[in-house]
């Protein structure tokens, strides 16, 4: 992913930004995949190792990597319990420096959209995954409307302002995914959407969590308080509150797997 747009450097600004979504998403998705312990698993795009962490939690696998290409993300992710057994690598999800067949099964977890070849990158997880094996990925339903960030980004946009997108953000449709799994020649495609509710403890919370990004953060920078206070005021339509004032939002992944063929 060297030539992506965008690149996070923060691991604890993008564990509150993203991390907590990603996990919420995560568990819906491991229990899709339903492998069985003891796997040797490859978290591509691990970023600050919130994913890694996740099937280290729930999958007792027997060995896992993680590769990504910020040196900040995985700094933050060497300093988490799943260190203990993970190898971080600096690396590119097209261009994967594992031998083939290294794997038992190959994840992207929130990452196929920021790849610029997304079908190179599903052709690297297969060729790293053993025949038989799982190679999987969830994306935000980017097109759909399913971005965790899109309260704060509908309304930047609303004001001529369009931060950087992902540059493979169709890829994250459903039939998009299906295609590329079925066009890198794996087996048994299966695909699902998933939804999760983040809960914050009031609106503050929920924007200190949209606006730490690389991307929205100079966007908001460049805008007179006056603007600001105008755009928290309709983003704050854009997310539920609760009568305790809590606040909350409902985002929407898709999830697509596939088994790498055994020889014939």
């Amino acid at each position: 992913m060297t030539e992506q747009q965008i690149r996070f450097n923060d691991g604890a600004a993008y564990e509150e930004m993203m991390g907590k979504w990603s996990r919420l998403a995560g568990d819906v998705f491991l229990d899709w995949l339903a492998a069985p312990v003891g796997l040797r698993w490859a978290d591509i795009g691990c970023g600050n190792g919130a994913s890694t962490q996740l099937i280290f939690d729930r999958c007792a696998p027997a060995a896992l990597s993680g590769i990504d290409p910020s040196p900040g993300q995985l700094d933050y992710a060497r300093k988490r319990p799943v260190a203990s057994l993970a190898e971080f690598t600096l690396g590119d999800a097209m261009e994967l420096p594992f031998p083939d067949r290294s794997f038992d099964a190959a994840v992207m977890a929130l990452v196929i959209f920021f790849v610029p070849a997304p079908a190179k990158g599903v052709a690297e997880m297969a060729r790293v995954t053993r025949p038989g094996g799982l190679v999987a990925a969830y994306a935000w339903d980017m097109p759909g409307g399913g971005f965790p960030l899109d309260p704060v980004l509908i309304e930047l946009k609303a004001l001529g302002m369009t931060p950087p997108r992902p540059p493979s953000a169709d890829v994250s449709r459903i039939e998009s995914m299906a295609q590329l799994w079925t066009l890198a020649g794996l087996r048994d495609v299966e695909t699902r959407e998933i939804s999760v509710r983040r809960y914050f403890a009031d609106f503050d919370a929920f924007w200190l969590a949209s606006t730490l990004g690389a991307t929205i953060a100079p966007a908001i920078a460049a805008l007179p308080s006056q603007a600001v206070a105008q755009l928290r005021d309709k983003v704050r339509t854009r997310i539920t509150i609760g009568d305790d004032g809590r606040a909350s939002y409902v985002a929407r992944a898709n999830a697509v797997k596939g088994r790498v063929p055994m020889p014939s």
